[in-house]
């Protein structure tokens, strides 16, 4: 007997079936519609809006698909954290400044930008929250509102613009003059 024509074969796709031995369709018009909402859900996700990612994961997981049924639970999941976690409270600015500047570092910046506007929420003068606001957008590569943000930090206390000259977090705005004219002004 040959025991590569077995039917065996690991490298073979089989099509599922149901019990009664019909061949399920691989992609019906209900599971397109289902696996579209559930990468806007996963889109607004990734933009921070947990809310209306959290309505949408909840919508699916009542009507989904199997094969993505526990992922929708496990992002249902991850959407309450991250709504608990924005009704965090803070005994002052600077340690809401810590934590943004924990998100910042972690890749959850538009978390960290929500931290930093709470801030200036509270304060319109925190200039360490203008100086955290022009570091997210140096490492998101938004000159124009880097460049915004640290003038408005330097404006509000000079100490930024020497600390800006050798923080790494600018590295990308080393190139653009303007940036190298706000730190190295020239004195008349």
């Amino acid at each position: 007997m040959d025991m590569q024509n077995t039917g065996q074969d690991s490298g073979a796709r089989r099509n599922p079936r149901t019990i009664a031995g019909k061949v399920h369709p691989l992609s019906s018009p209900s599971q397109q519609k289902s696996l579209h909402e559930y990468q806007n859900a996963l889109q607004w996700m990734q933009e921070g809006k947990y809310e209306k990612a959290r309505a949408a994961f909840e919508k699916l997981s009542r009507d989904c698909p199997v094969e993505i049924r526990e992922r929708v639970h496990i992002h249902l999941a991850a959407c309450s954290r991250h709504e608990r976690r924005d009704g965090l409270s803070f005994s002052n600015t600077e340690e809401q400044f810590d934590y943004a500047i924990s998100l910042l570092n972690t890749g959850f910046y538009e978390e960290a930008r929500n931290q930093f506007e709470g801030i200036l929420a509270a304060d319109h003068k925190a200039d360490y929250a203008y100086y955290g606001l022009a570091i997210l957008e140096s490492m998101t590569g938004r000159a124009e509102p880097c460049l915004e943000h640290l003038a408005k930090a330097i404006e509000l206390n000079q100490r930024n613009r020497i600390q800006a000259r050798s923080d790494s977090d600018f590295q990308d705005m080393a190139d653009d003059p303007r940036f190298t004219e706000l730190l190295y002004p020239e004195i008349p």
